[in-house]
């Protein structure tokens, strides 16, 4: 969508640095999202991991290219719609630290011999 986004508004191919930056952002945000592969839409996320400013910009993005990919790219397009609808999942819980690190094998013990 920012790629779609960018060279519709900007003319960018590959993308400006603006947009640039705003995919990379993303990709850091997905990447470390508490829900994983489950993730739903932000729209209906429980957690808000964008900063203000770039939800906004995201905002704009899927406001213009939202609409044009249901003609550009009509599977995404459609499965962006259906996951939508899909309700959020409850968020994680976080175990406790000396379970992972008991899990981790990290016990402060040596066990070499």
């Amino acid at each position: 969508m920012i790629g779609m986004y960018c060279r519709d508004q900007h003319a960018g191919r590959p993308l400006c640095a603006e947009c640039a930056a705003l995919a990379s952002y993303a990709s850091r945000r997905l990447e470390r999202c508490v829900f994983g592969a489950a993730k739903p839409t932000c729209a209906n996320c429980k957690v808000h991991c964008y900063s203000a400013d770039m939800r906004a910009r995201v905002k704009t993005v899927m406001r213009y290219a939202g609409p044009r990919m249901l003609l550009r790219h009509p599977v995404l397009g459609i499965a962006h719609l259906i996951d939508g609808r899909r309700p959020a999942p409850e968020l994680p819980t976080k175990a406790p630290k000396t379970a992972a690190r008991h899990a981790d094998g990290a016990t402060g013990t040596s066990e070499a011999g």
